[in-house]
């Protein structure tokens, strides 16, 4: 069984989720080692969303106590999670949900589809989900059944991009705070502009910039990437040692890093604030997660800060329409996961059956060569008999199992033959038995 836990914009105040977030590498560490009754791991990690994906065989959560899972020690896991985030163990339960079965993999398509974003239809998640499942197949964590749920997520998030408006519809976060930044910006070709930080969304907060017509911007990093970026980018870099000059001579400052620690605190835009010439007003966003910014820096006179809370409080309504075509697809997609899903449920009392036909079949093989037959004729008749007698019961048994009726098949096979299936069977017992020689193709 699929269990998922998960914290985000929807569960929690944003600092929990970012407290959560700056300390995933030492989850994801964590659970890298070997643990007893977990098959595999994904973490997800992205600005406002904290989540861990586990694979736990043979869990049986109670209904109405998700926690109390049969084959995992839930609070271990909580603490687990706690010690490495510097929360308590109930701050982790309140600070999220647990998912288990089929609400998994309905969580995750949503996820992914941007159905779960802070700006619905925001496409920067898909790539996200598809990263953390690549990182985690780096780590040697991923189980097939988590290989599949999340290959799934991939396939519907791209039929929810190629098949709706919602991707329209729907704006980045980056996006959205320029659109509230409208408000404060009058000219946008005349407006100073510092970025912090040179990754993905310094590069996507730069071609927003520009097509909202801002020529001036440098970009400043602290781990020194700044001079590779605006070579690429064709602006000025600030150096290291010029965070304080640059916000003096910026009125828009976006932030963007990925570093996990404040990089603008209140008195260095109290002194650049101070310095002589130095711009009146200022606005500072803020798309770290963790924080790239102070909280405080708001109380610097001239000075208004958005941060992801803010944009969180103020995103737009979606396209209804947009929306409800998304999870269509969505809810299309997880009703072919579970039919699958049930498919397979079956799949032990299959193997058994088989096991069982084929014991009895190698037994009278057995005694026709005793009695003098050996030129394979008996033999390759009797596999294509067994052959033809088993296609039509699987056919119906994964018809059943894909109505939920998979426990009727395990009965009657019990009731008609003796037959017990096993809960936990190789895939390879699927294929079938190797021709003897002489056999019939």
């Amino acid at each position: 069984m699929l269990l998922c836990f998960s914290s985000s914009h929807r569960t929690a105040a944003l600092d929990t989720v970012e407290r959560l977030e700056r300390r995933a590498d030492d989850v994801i560490a964590r659970l890298a080692e070997p643990i007893d009754g977990i098959d595999g791991s994904v973490v997800v990690s992205t600005c406002n969303r904290f989540e861990v994906y586990l694979d736990v065989p043979g869990t049986t959560p109670h209904p109405e106590r998700p926690w109390d899972a049969a084959s995992i020690d839930a609070d271990a896991f909580v603490d687990t999670v706690a010690a490495a985030t510097g929360l308590d163990g109930g701050e982790v339960r309140e600070s999220g949900i647990l998912l288990h079965g089929d609400a998994v993999a309905a969580h995750v398509f949503s996820v992914a589809s941007g159905l779960e974003s802070i700006v619905v239809g925001e496409g920067e998640i898909a790539g996200q989900v598809r990263r953390s499942l690549e990182r985690a197949r780096e780590r040697g964590t991923v189980s097939p059944e988590l290989e599949r749920v999340f290959q799934l997520a991939s396939r519907t998030s791209r039929g929810v991009k190629n098949r709706t408006d919602l991707s329209r519809a729907g704006r980045s976060v980056v996006r959205l705070a320029l659109d509230m930044a409208e408000t404060r910006i009058t000219d946008w070709a005349g407006t100073r502009v510092l970025l912090v930080g040179t990754g993905r969304y310094a590069g996507a907060s730069l071609a927003a910039l520009r097509e909202r017509g801002v020529t001036r911007a440098q970009v400043y990093s602290r781990s020194g990437r700044a001079a590779g970026f605006a070579a690429g980018h064709d602006i000025k870099a600030v150096p290291v040692d010029g965070l304080e000059q640059a916000v003096a001579a910026s009125d828009l400052i976006v932030t963007c890093s990925v570093a996990p620690a404040v990089i603008l605190d209140a008195a260095t835009v109290a002194a650049a604030a101070g310095r002589a010439g130095a711009l009146p007003r200022r606005l500072i966003i803020d798309l770290g997660l963790p924080r790239n910014v102070d909280p405080g820096v708001a109380a610097v006179p001239g000075t208004e800060l958005l941060d992801l809370e803010t944009l969180r409080l103020h995103a737009p309504l979606p396209e209804l329409g947009a929306t409800a075509e998304a999870q269509a697809l969505v809810d299309a997609a997880v009703a072919d996961y579970r039919r699958a899903a049930a498919e397979d449920a079956v799949t032990p009392a299959l193997v058994a059956l088989r096991a069982h036909v084929f014991d009895v079949l190698d037994d009278e093989i057995a005694r026709a060569r005793r009695r003098g037959d050996s030129d394979g004729q008996t033999e390759a008749a009797l596999r294509h008999l067994a052959g033809v007698l088993l296609h039509e019961p699987s056919v119906r048994a994964r018809k059943l199992a894909a109505a939920g009726r998979a426990g009727e098949v395990e009965s009657a096979l019990s009731a008609l033959f003796g037959i017990e299936s096993r809960r936990e069977c190789p895939v390879a017992e699927m294929r079938p038995a190797p021709r003897r020689a002489g056999a019939a193709s």
